[in-house]
């Protein structure tokens, strides 16, 4: 397995203005072009029409969880809001739009009866989006796992794969005859690292070996779900699961340094991409982790089921993540989020940096889009979540002026259009995100979308990223 591991690069950033340069950027026709979201972030509407808890309402109600006490309980008020929503979408241009489907909405308390009010909202969605010409493409699990079955053990308890199994059978059942194309999981790696080993996402337990059993049950359920919409949506569904690889990265060429890299790309990129398309855990990371855990948990058939065709692979990318052999200073706070990596250092490069305090290196996304379809026989990818979050606010005028993140979403399509030209099968991209939201711990204090939200009114600001977006989509569909 080749891994990125180049000395980082010192990037400059270019004069930014609504004007960036595009006459060199080509995309394949029919490339798909969309903004994501997911439904904890934007629907509100926590405890209407049937819908139970999730997980993320009740860590959200945990204080000292989530910045300034703020939970997803109003978000954006998307679901009394949907109509305005997808027209401000089609006014865009755009031709996709990527969204959740929450599963405590459909199916309240993770197992039983589906609530046929919490369907009807999608379907109504779907409806809308198509009869605008965009194009659906629906996240089964972003994140919102009914708190009653988080009760019963969550991603560490195996029956929830199978639960997930019968939900995903359940939405594409009532939208598969409209629905083309559907994802199964969104970052498993934030719902078993994050949520089971670091504790900073929900369900916020600190527990590094378990946080593999839920690789695993995130990796099982995956792969269930594939054969439960393929068997309720038919042959023509298009099933993908998206992951949030890590382009992993050193300052240095060091060998203890270039042995840092292989081991958070193990636990960060191979622990999801090996089994879902190869069939296989690697048995580098099996040794890496054996200390936490010795994989009991995988069972016979386990990986086969894993390994259920796909027919795309969605790549969220947002930055680099630099390491480097232990510095002597114990463990660094990252280090919580790669169980077994507790010895690793994360250096600070010399990047220009987002409002998140991330990286910004175009490049590795370039790098990443190349490794995967070198290493894992030129998959087709969709590009699914890329943006930034930025200290938006309103001016004077009553405009949003965001000229950091047209550049930023500039480079990075200028990235993939250089992977296509280098044989990359990448068939779209969906800017993260269209509209300012709840941003999971954050709260409200991180604005990512392209649509600036006023939250006490919830008034609708178009950026000027989002104009600037319009326009560049209208220019590469030959609209303009």
């Amino acid at each position: 397995m080749t891994v990125t591991a180049g000395p980082a690069r010192v990037a400059t950033r270019p004069e930014v203005s609504a004007a960036v340069a595009t006459a060199t950027r080509r995309f394949p026709v029919g490339f798909h072009w969309g903004a994501a979201s997911s439904a904890y972030q934007i629907e509100g509407a926590w405890d209407e029409e049937g819908r139970k808890p999730s997980i993320w309402d009740t860590f959200a109600r945990t204080p000292g969880r989530v910045r300034n006490g703020d939970s997803g309980d109003i978000a954006i008020d998307h679901y009394h809001r949907w109509g305005e929503d997808v027209k401000l979408i089609a006014d865009l241009g755009l031709t996709a739009y990527r969204f959740s489907t929450a599963w405590p909405r459909i199916q309240p308390g993770g197992r039983g009866p589906v609530n046929t009010r919490g369907l009807d909202f999608y379907s109504r969605l779907v409806d809308e989006l198509l009869g605008h010409g965009i194009t659906p493409f629906l996240t089964l699990y972003h994140w919102d796992l009914p708190q009653d079955l988080e009760d019963a053990g969550g991603w560490t308890n195996r029956e929830t794969a199978f639960r997930f199994a019968e939900y995903a059978d359940a939405v594409a059942r009532h939208l598969g005859d409209r629905v083309e194309y559907f994802t199964t999981l969104n970052e498993p790696w934030c719902s078993a690292y994050l949520g089971y080993s670091a504790g900073t996402h929900a369900p916020g337990r600190t527990e590094p070996a378990t946080s593999l059993t839920a690789v695993h049950h995130l990796n099982l359920a995956h792969g269930l779900g594939v054969q439960a919409v393929r068997a309720a949506a038919g042959a023509s569904v298009q099933l993908a699961a998206t992951l949030n690889l890590a382009a992993v990265r050193t300052t240095s060429g060091d060998d203890e340094d270039l042995e840092a890299v292989r081991r958070i790309d193990g636990v960060a990129n191979r622990l999801f991409l090996d089994p879902m398309l190869r069939g296989y855990y690697p048995e580098d990371v099996l040794a890496d982790t054996a200390r936490l855990t010795d994989w009991s948990f995988v069972r016979d058939g386990d990986l086969a089921t894993i390994n259920a065709r796909l027919d795309a692979l969605g790549v969220n990318y947002y930055n680099p993540t630099f390491v480097a052999a232990a510095n002597g200073s114990g463990p660094a706070p990252e280090s919580a989020q790669f169980p077994g990596c507790e010895d690793l250092s994360f250096p600070r490069v010399n990047l220009p940096r987002t409002a998140m305090d991330w990286p910004i290196d175009a490049d590795s996304l370039y790098d990443l889009l190349l490794r995967v379809h070198r290493d894992y026989d030129g998959i087709p990818m969709v590009i699914t979540e890329n943006g930034m979050a930025n200290d938006d606010y309103v001016g004077p005028t009553g405009e949003v002026h965001d000229p950091e993140r047209i550049a930023y979403v500039s480079e990075h399509l200028d990235a993939a259009a250089r992977a296509i030209a280098d044989g990359v099968d990448l068939r779209g991209y969906f800017t993260w995100s269209l509209h300012d939201n709840f941003e999971w711990a954050y709260g409200y204090g991180k604005r990512f979308g392209i649509v600036y939200v006023d939250y006490p009114t919830q008034k609708r600001i178009l950026k000027s990223s989002a104009v600037w977006y319009r326009d560049l989509i209208a220019q590469e569909r030959g609209l303009a």
